[in-house]
């Protein structure tokens, strides 16, 4: 399995999703805006996400990878196949699964408005009842959607684990594709009456993926029989690995929630929309790198570690993480330094305003600052978890959540900061998260740092300062233009980024970060 093959894979259908995803947020910004609408739909979709992320996404692949592929190859005895009681293991997962979402999503789709309240401390400072009733409103729209993810989430981890890891990672295109259709054909007069129909699309989306993942699912020759839940030993040891996991995975998605109730809470009307649009462009990185090279690189490690080979397992880590730096340092330096003419060249216009532009740009220079640690925490984690340690990151996460806090409070009552200060702190909690996974994968003599990737991190980060001292000459000359009509718009920001990519491979090569005969062979090696 080629490392870089399969990170491309789930990088690239990744791409046409956060690109999807970009348009779609773009054309959001202008029908619904960056206001009343636009903070109570993003939190009615927030509540969905969390529990995505902490019950099914991260928490389930991490723990459900790992023992789908042990059964499968304890199955794999005097040459018999190992795909059956792989296939078991899943339907006994799926039997307990399924009842547990379908009583917890209707619950909080009956009574949703403790939860909202819960999270936004009624709007008190932005909007009040009203703002607190659509949210409420939207979140029952919403929440289904919950359900219907999990379910993919579970059909992906398998196929992730058979190694069609494009089929999983095509499903968030549909989720793109539903809202844009529904922001384009479907809209309201209004904001509010476009988030209804935004929420609606989000669950509609839902759907198309699990109709997707079931189907990729036939063609893969998995069919899963839903049968009477049974706690057997081997679903008892999945629910003791994936609560820890849950919390784990979902650090980071808990910081972004604690911003969420105190921007909605404490600060003006706007705030969660800011945080918001300036976290998804500071996503499209993290989701082209960390995601893809995370989701690659669990299955080599639970069989290299599996096998006894830490050696491999070191050298695989240390090549993801240097492959994961090649990308993530210009980015991180981009965003930093060109957040308001990417911001107002991408978002600005209609109902959102120039004000909302160095609202949301002051937020990503802010939430860039940890981007390289978010996508860290993706490469460092899998360390654990193919070891079945998913107690040791939990312990790590709370920390940094505590840590995160504790700046939130600092930065909202005590400093002037308010939302840029929220950023920040989320920036500073994964840091702090990445720092404590690397000095525990150290001590137990898990990971280390080679000599290949010390050198290269100093020549990447000499690239990407050189990369910087070019944007920032050349802010003030395009500014002006991402603020014109589309055509305009796109011509200045292809024009800023272009500079900025063949100033970094320019330099990268320069400083003899990579050359063409490695980046050939990392290819071929994976």
């Amino acid at each position: 399995m080629s490392l870089v093959r399969n990170t491309a894979t789930i990088g690239g259908f990744t791409l046409i999703s956060r690109i999807l995803g970009l348009v779609r947020d773009v054309l959001m910004a202008r029908f619904v805006g960056a206001g009343f609408a636009s903070d109570a739909f993003l939190v009615a979709w927030r509540l969905p996400n969390l529990f995505r992320a902490l019950f099914a996404e991260g928490a389930f692949a991490s723990a459900f990878v790992p023992m789908f592929n042990r059964t499968i190859a304890e199955g794999e005895t005097d040459g018999k196949d190992g795909l059956p009681a792989g296939r078991r293991f899943a339907e006994d997962v799926l039997s307990v699964l399924f009842p547990f979402l379908a009583v917890f999503t209707t619950l909080v789709m009956l009574v949703p408005g403790p939860v909202v309240w819960a999270i936004t401390f009624g709007f008190r400072e932005s909007g009040g009842a009203e703002k607190l009733a659509l949210a409420t409103e939207l979140t029952r729209i919403t929440f289904p959607y919950l359900m219907l993810i999990s379910l993919v989430s579970l059909l992906g981890g398998i196929l992730n684990s058979l190694g069609r890891f494009w089929v999983n990672a095509a499903a968030p295109v549909l989720l793109n594709i539903c809202m844009i259709a529904g922001l384009i054909f479907f809209r309201g007069a209004t904001g509010i009456d476009t988030a209804r129909t935004q929420a609606i699309a989000v669950t509609i989306s839902g759907v198309a993926q699990l109709a997707w993942l079931i189907w990729s699912c036939r063609r893969a020759g998995i069919v899963l029989r839903l049968k009477r839940p049974q706690l057997t030993p081997q679903v008892r040891k999945l629910l003791v690995i994936i609560w820890p996991a849950a919390i784990g995975a979902g650090a980071v998605q808990f910081n972004l929630m604690i911003s969420t109730m105190l921007a909605s809470g404490f600060l003006g009307e706007g705030a969660v929309s800011y945080l918001y649009y300036a976290d998804r462009l500071n996503q499209l990185p993290l989701g082209l790198i960390g995601i893809g090279v995370g989701t690659a690189i669990l299955p080599a490690l639970s069989r290299q570690i599996g096998s006894g080979n830490d050696g491999a397992a070191v050298h695989t880590q240390n090549r993801a993480i240097e492959l994961s730096l090649l990308l993530t340092l210009p980015a991180t330096v981009a965003l930093m330094l060109s957040a308001t003419p990417l911001v107002r060249g991408l978002f600005q216009g209609l109902r959102f305003t120039a004000e909302a532009t160095e609202g949301c740009a002051a937020a990503l220079t802010a939430f860039s600052f940890g981007l390289p640690a978010y996508i860290l925490i993706k490469v460092l984690t899998p360390g654990f978890y193919a070891r079945s340690d998913t107690r040791t990151p939990v312990r790590i996460a709370m920390i940094a959540m505590v840590a995160n806090l504790a700046l939130n409070l600092g930065f909202v009552f005590l400093t002037p900061l308010g939302y840029v200060g929220l950023a920040f702190s989320t920036a500073a909690a994964a840091w702090l998260n990445v720092a404590m996974l690397y000095i525990t994968l150290r001590r137990r003599n898990h990971f280390a740092v080679d000599a290949q990737l010390a050198r290269r991190t100093v020549r990447l980060g000499a690239a990407s300062v050189a990369m910087g001292a070019v944007l920032l000459l050349l802010n003030p000359l395009i500014d002006p233009y991402t603020a014109g009509p589309i055509p305009i718009r796109a011509a200045a920001l292809t024009a800023l980024i272009a500079a900025g990519t063949v100033t970094y491979a320019a330099a990268a090569f320069l400083f003899r970060a990579f050359s063409l005969a490695e980046l050939k062979g990392l290819r071929k090696r994976g």
